[in-house]
């Protein structure tokens, strides 16, 4: 039997296999929620430290104790800090329609002329979607190890005042798993712009997200641009949403002073105040940063083993098949799966046929188009550790065949 014919033989036995597993977003997995179920029993009392009956109305900007909570976290002052919403993502939403409304502080609206944002690629589909969403351009640039091409990121924000802004998730982006150099973050902090209120959208929903035991740190933004001359270039974003309840988590944003007195001003139009019954049994339950990094542990003792079985199976079925890789990320949620050129889309659907959902191939592009349709996001955390050793043999079966076919 040929290795071709060999190939479909265990591609169909699979099929009967007869799964049925989603792998298509980076979910934590029942066992992880599980691990902040005493969220349930944090809250004795609704007073806030200050007094403030977390029952009512007030507080836009969040408790004095979830922004102290939050500038512990993200190393920053608390009075640069705002908690608000229970998912970072809507934060980035609303900063991108106030920047289109209203504009940023000292400028005109964005929506007078066209916008256009820089995507490090590959990257992550909800950030594209905002930007698709509310008619603003994108435009690739690619994503390196240390972080995006910054020779291609200079020129571009140097030549087109169109530029207003840039997606970035400096630790264990997603899907790729890049880890900002510091230099990367001096040059993004201190480029000259054509646009004088550009902005860095800056993501870091992985902060604390490590799959090794070393805690990699990526410098300060707000620090390097201040140092640069730049204060308020850079919005920093971040949640508890892969901490304690994805759903029902707490999320902030750290800015300059000026950056917060803008949001705070926009922000009162749409709310008399956040939920801070869900920022009070937050802070209980997270205490401090020691806290957090202790529960992150527990988190990262579950998802290692998930990503060490993906690589395994790539590595026994692929690791021989010509211009196919992955990368083996030290943190974050997800694995690329880079396969040769116009291969991805059919291994996707191959891999539906066979039970195994996965994030459309393209998806980590802006607009859904991977030029060469080459990257596939694989999501290994919310199944079973027995499924995902299925799933990874599914999915290397699934390419094998795509390649053949």
């Amino acid at each position: 039997m040929s290795a071709a014919a060999d190939d479909q033989a265990q591609y169909h036995a699979f099929q009967q296999l007869g799964l049925k597993l989603d792998m298509s977003r980076g979910k934590p997995a029942p066992a992880q929620l599980d691990l902040s179920n005493a969220l349930t029993e944090a809250l004795p009392t609704y007073l806030a430290a200050d007094g403030t009956d977390a029952r009512n109305y007030g507080g836009g900007v969040g408790l004095p104790e979830a922004r102290a909570l939050f500038a512990e976290l993200l190393d920053v002052p608390a009075a640069q800090v705002v908690v608000d919403s229970s998912a970072s993502l809507s934060l980035m939403h609303d900063v991108i329609v106030y920047a289109l409304l209203n504009g940023v502080p000292g400028h005109a609206p964005w929506v007078r002329e066209p916008v256009t944002f820089l995507c490090p690629v590959p990257g992550y589909d909800r950030h594209f979607a905002i930007c698709e969403a509310r008619g603003i351009k994108m435009i690739n640039v690619p994503m390196r190890d240390d972080g995006p091409d910054m020779d291609v990121v200079e020129k571009l924000v140097a030549e087109d005042a169109s530029i207003k802004g840039m997606w970035l998730v400096p630790k264990y982006s997603n899907p790729g798993g890049a880890v900002f150099s510091d230099a990367v973050v001096r040059r993004l902090a201190a480029m000259p712009t054509a646009a004088p209120d550009f902005r860095l959208l800056w993501d870091d929903a992985y902060r604390f997200h490590h799959l090794g035991e070393r805690k990699l740190v990526v410098a300060d933004i707000l620090r390097a641009c201040a140092q640069a001359g730049h204060p308020d270039r850079a919005i920093v974003f971040a949640s508890s949403s892969k901490v304690t309840w994805a759903g029902s988590g707490v999320a902030a944003l750290a800015a300059s002073p000026a950056n917060i007195a803008w949001w705070s001003k926009h922000a009162g139009f749409r709310s008399i105040g956040p939920d801070k019954i869900n920022q009070l049994r937050h802070v209980r339950f997270l205490k401090d940063l020691p806290t957090v990094e202790a529960l992150m542990e527990r988190h990262r003792q579950l998802l290692k083993p998930k990503f060490d079985a993906v690589l395994a199976q790539f590595q026994a079925l692929l690791g021989d098949v010509p211009g196919v890789s992955w990368t083996a990320p030290q943190g974050g949620y997800f694995i690329d799966l880079v396969t040769p050129d116009g291969a991805a889309k059919r291994t996707v659907a191959l891999a539906k046929e066979a039970g195994i959902t996965l994030t459309p191939a393209g998806a980590a592009f802006p607009y859904g188009i991977d030029p060469h349709d080459r990257h596939i996001r694989i999501a290994p955390s919310f199944p079973s550790l027995d499924e995902i050793n299925q799933a990874a043999r599914g999915i290397a079966l699934s390419l094998r065949v795509a390649l053949t076919a």
